[in-house]
């Protein structure tokens, strides 16, 4: 793999799994990663961040070379990563149950 990377994109460290946004980038874009292509999912607007390898379910998220989180959920390349699918290392990560209470992940 080379680090070949896409001028829209911001990688800091070569064990990130998180790339993010410079500008904001159509949804079904094509992007150079690290040498890895990939196809957004979604648009991602700027200073968003967006998965260029695979994460596993229960696997740390990885930005500018800390961890900041925990994937809730399988993420592929390509799919935008928010609270929907990372628990924060950081702050509560709260979701909305069936009742449409507010109920905190761990």
């Amino acid at each position: 793999m080379t680090n070949q990377t896409d001028p829209r994109v911001l990688i800091l460290a070569p064990g990130d799994n998180v790339a993010i946004a410079k500008s904001d980038i159509p949804a079904g874009t094509a992007l150079q990663v690290m040498g890895l292509r990939v196809v957004l999912k979604e648009k991602v607007l700027t200073g968003h961040k967006f998965a260029f390898k695979r994460v596993a379910k229960g696997e740390k998220v990885v930005k500018y070379g800390a961890p900041i989180g925990v994937a809730t959920q399988d993420i592929v390349p390509g799919d935008p990563m928010h609270l929907h699918n990372i628990a924060s290392d950081y702050i509560p990560t709260y979701t909305l149950d069936e009742g449409h209470q507010f109920i905190q992940e761990h």
